[in-house]
């Protein structure tokens, strides 16, 4: 039996709550980690200090936002799917595995949840904000981009190969996927701030009221990187799908004719 139109409202009403708090939760401890990390005079991503990296500082915000997200999709995968980031829910949308409509108030829900998230750490926390990604260490805006839709590439496919994917290997996708983020993480940070999520950036610019030129970079990059992720994703699905075929085909040859 179908669900009724009140029980479909509410299962999306549930997914978007979900969507909300989540990402708030998984950018308030990040953002926390870099503001944290940031207060001193090593600042990574932003260009200001373009001299040697500062290893221990671009690890812990690694770190931080990888656990973050690991922590955060284990508490709300079954929610509303854990997903914290316009471009994955994107790439859940070009898939077919999450309806267009659903995912346009979950992107909304995410990047509202940016700004409460950025908001609060610029509140709570004392000194200067400096929170947001920028391109740094004399990346250009054409470098800044491929780094950020290359790291999205890689975090959206981590997504698809270990969550959407159903193997015995499901229980552990949210520490994949965290740790996939924290691997991302470690060339995107020195070089734009590591976003690989429109809502992560626009969050924080919005409440610096500062957003630059190279903003765009942060949305289409990521978008984009998506976008191709789930078209590699159809094309091995395919490959996979015509090997079984002709696996199948040959099981049924007899050996001798």
């Amino acid at each position: 039996m179908a669900p009724s139109v009140s029980q479909q409202i509410k299962a999306h009403s549930v997914a978007i709550s979900g969507e909300f708090v989540g990402t708030f939760l998984f950018l308030l401890m990040a953002l926390s980690a870099a503001q944290v990390a940031n207060s001193d005079t090593s600042h990574i991503g932003d260009g200001s200090h373009p001299g040697d990296i500062n290893l221990t500082q671009l690890l812990y915000i690694s770190l931080a936002f990888g656990f973050s997200l690991a922590v955060n999709v284990s508490i709300f995968a079954k929610v509303s799917g854990g997903l914290f980031n316009p471009a994955v829910t994107l790439g859940m949308c070009l898939i077919g595995k999450v309806a267009w409509l659903k995912g346009l108030f979950l992107a909304a829900s995410q990047v509202v949840a940016g700004i409460l998230a950025a908001a609060l750490v610029k509140v709570i926390f004392p000194g200067t904000y400096v929170v947001q990604t920028k391109l740094g260490h004399g990346a250009s805006t054409f470098q800044g981009f491929l780094i950020e839709l290359l790291l999205t590439l890689q975090l959206v496919l981590a997504i698809y190969f270990t969550a959407v994917e159903k193997h015995d290997g499901n229980a552990l996708a949210p520490l994949v996927i965290g740790f996939a983020l924290f691997v991302a993480e470690l060339p995107g940070i020195y070089y734009t701030g590591g976003s690989l999520n429109p809502a992560r950036t626009f969050g924080p610019d919005l409440i610096a009221l500062d957003f630059g030129l190279n903003h765009w970079i942060y949305w289409i990059g990521p978008l984009l990187g998506a976008t191709i992720a789930a078209g590699l994703y159809k094309f091995i699905k395919v490959l996979q799908d015509e090997s079984e075929d002709v696996e199948d085909d040959n099981e049924r040859q007899p050996l001798l004719s």
